[in-house]
């Protein structure tokens, strides 16, 4: 019985096929058949049209609305374009037009060849059909079917929170912050607030805002602090609102106190490290050190290209404000021109557009991203990931992905 299904299947395929192709050859054929007789019918319309005319001056000239001169005048004038119509008419039949029958039979013949031929290059034919169910019963690691087999679920059980628990990071991370929103909010509404939870609203809430921490997502991180109170992503988006709302002393404190609680390898003690420079202080992770620890007392790896070495953070620490902006300046552009030399380098380039953001430079955060596509495009897990920042930093991302 499967048997006869799928060659039931297959057959309904090709005559669809063969419907399509035939009312595609149809379709171009039909100019190429009417061109001629088109033509002979828009001459005989135009003649009948001048013999209408030459009747209703005859009617004009016995109701004695115009002069017999004036009536000689225009019926010259409509005979010499009735005559110069009926010159145009061939003086014979015409034989049947032969300079189409080349296209007709390309159209007729080489095309469907060629449709053919390139469907059995790039083509499966030898492929099973699947439907729809099929795929969402062994959806592999197709990432769509898997979310459209949890969307089916949960709208026969909406109040699973498990099933909402799992689908809101998946949609976060494809982009769809507003399925996220509602995702996140069942979660928590049905299995309670945790920090995992509220962090991740307070993300996605972000991501909606083009990257500002709004008073509900400050709102939600407090939450969550209230169940973690060393969670180092609500302190630092908590410090980012801070730094958004233009108190840098504040926002300033709030990362220092960040970077003091993070362990000397953290991955994000660089970025944190950025916004203390930004906001005038000095980047943390000299004081961090034990004795004896050498350069992995640094906040960062020194061997990442751009981040700051064990002697840059010990020179910051006696600089002025100013100083300390161009030295962070300086090691911008210095991994700047390490990426231009090895593009393949992920991590670099969300820290050159994060950097140049920070510093305010929109300009070249924008061109900074324009390239690190380049290298990874949006397709890809890592061209997401970049796009993703951008938005959360407020970068235009339209120039930069055409």
């Amino acid at each position: 019985m499967k048997a006869r299904f799928t060659y039931l299947g297959d057959m309904l395929f090709l005559i669809l096929v063969a419907a399509l192709t035939a009312a595609l050859a149809v379709i171009l054929l039909y100019p190429l058949l009417r061109g001629a007789k088109a033509a002979d019918n828009i001459r005989a319309g135009e003649a009948a049209v001048y013999r209408d005319q030459l009747r209703e001056l005859d009617r004009d000239l016995d109701g004695g609305l115009i002069t017999p001169e004036e009536a000689d005048y225009a019926r010259a004038e409509i005979g010499r374009r009735l005559i110069a119509v009926s010159a145009d008419e061939p003086a014979e039949t015409p034989k049947p037009a032969r300079h189409h029958r080349f296209t007709e039979a390309f159209v007729l013949l080489v095309l469907p060849v060629l449709g053919l031929c390139l469907y059995l290059t790039t083509g499966r034919p030898d492929l099973p059909s699947q439907p729809l169910e099929a795929r969402l019963e062994n959806p592999g690691n197709d990432v769509a079917v898997l979310i459209t087999k949890a969307e089916r679920h949960l709208a026969e059980n909406p109040d699973d929170g498990k099933g909402w628990d799992v689908l809101a990071p998946i949609y976060f991370r494809t982009m769809r912050v507003n399925d996220a929103q509602v995702a996140y909010r069942n979660a928590i509404r049905l299995l309670g607030p945790s920090p995992v939870r509220l962090d991740g609203l307070a993300e996605t809430l972000i991501a909606v805002s083009d990257g500002v921490v709004t008073e509900e997502a400050r709102q939600v991180l407090e939450q969550s602090l209230t169940l973690e109170p060393d969670n180092p992503r609500a302190r630092f988006y908590i410090a980012l609102s801070m730094e958004q709302a233009g108190r840098p002393d504040e926002a300033r404190q709030a990362f220092e106190a960040l970077a003091k609680q993070s362990p000397s390898d953290a991955p994000w003690l660089p970025l944190v490290n950025q916004h203390i420079a930004m906001n005038g202080g000095a980047p943390a992770g000299a004081n961090q050190a034990a004795p004896g620890a050498g350069s992995a007392a640094s906040g960062a790896n020194p061997a990442t290209p751009g981040n700051p070495t064990q002697q840059d953070v010990a020179a910051a620490e006696n600089m002025s404000a100013g100083d300390r902006q161009q030295m962070i300046r300086g090691m911008v552009e210095s991994l700047d021109a390490k990426l231009s030399e090895d593009p393949n380098n992920f991590e670099g380039w969300m820290r050159l557009v994060r950097s140049y953001a920070v510093l305010n430079d929109k300009d070249r955060a924008a061109g900074a991203l324009k390239r690190g596509l380049a290298a990874f495009p949006p397709p890809g897990e890592e061209g997401r990931q970049l796009l993703a920042l951008a938005r959360e930093l407020g970068i235009a991302t339209e120039e930069a992905t055409q």
